[in-house]
């Protein structure tokens, strides 16, 4: 295994060199049941520290790959193994690249109808030797579940990406993980409306410097509030280092 899993405040975060992702990848597709990768941000990693459903869910992943440059901050702070950080959307375009040189299978879940066409399309026009299995709507009403659950189980697609529309996110696939048969699950929220060319992805020089939440906050100023989160999150970190020294 090329993979090192570290604990930053209790939180798993797995360290995975972009040269090893391949092979990761296509170890991962083998396991048999179901399967998860986790993009963890600075928030996930705190939210993630409850004893509650989502923290069970980032434990037991497969794969948990940091996108907050504060958790490779974090890290380095702690005196940790410093793990390499991901872009989601550079990360996922990677996993279909691997998917489509293994003529392998891809399930697309979420958002509106209109944009999961368009990104069924342009996903297919980039990536021609991965077999699309099916598609589902997100948004839907709970009374479908469990014909969306079938579906994927019966399409037993190598990987399915999740985007917005999905109640619990992550949890989903997690708390159904024993009625789907070998699948790998994906959630990150824009890939389809990115996909579809409705959202237009962060920069690589914005999300280089770390920079990747203001462009959401000067769309919702609420987001600003995000600060308060991140703040406990410094206070952490320097009581664990406190702690250690004592």
């Amino acid at each position: 295994m090329a993979i090192t899993r570290i604990h930053l405040l209790k939180v798993p975060i797995d360290i995975l060199l972009p040269e090893n992702l391949e092979k990761e990848i296509l170890d991962l597709l083998k396991k048999p049941g179901t399967k998860q990768i986790i993009f963890l941000s600075v928030w996930d990693l705190l939210k993630a520290r409850r004893k509650d459903k989502f923290g069970e869910c980032v434990r037991n992943a497969d794969l948990v790959l940091p996108i907050s440059k504060s958790l490779i901050k974090g890290a380095s702070f702690l005196k940790l193994s410093v793990p390499v950080r991901y872009n989601p959307f550079t990360a996922i375009i990677s996993f279909l690249s691997v998917l489509d040189s293994q003529y392998k299978s891809l399930y697309l879940f979420g958002s509106r109808k209109k944009i999961l066409v368009q990104a069924e399309k342009n996903v297919h026009a980039t990536f021609p030797n991965i077999q699309i299995r099916g598609r589902y709507v997100g948004y839907y009403p709970k009374t479908v579940e469990n014909d969306i659950i079938s579906a994927i189980y019966k399409a037993t697609p190598s990987m399915v990406l999740v985007s917005d529309g999905v109640p619990e996110k992550n949890i989903w696939a997690f708390n159904r993980r024993n009625r789907f048969s070998s699948s790998t699950f994906v959630y990150y929220k824009e890939i389809l409306n990115i996909f579809a060319k409705r959202t237009k992805r962060i920069s690589e020089k914005t999300f280089e410097k770390g920079l990747e939440i203001w462009p959401e906050i000067f769309h919702n100023p609420l987001k600003i509030f995000y600060i308060l989160p991140y703040m406990r999150y410094k206070v952490l970190l320097l009581w664990y280092k406190i702690s250690k020294t004592k």
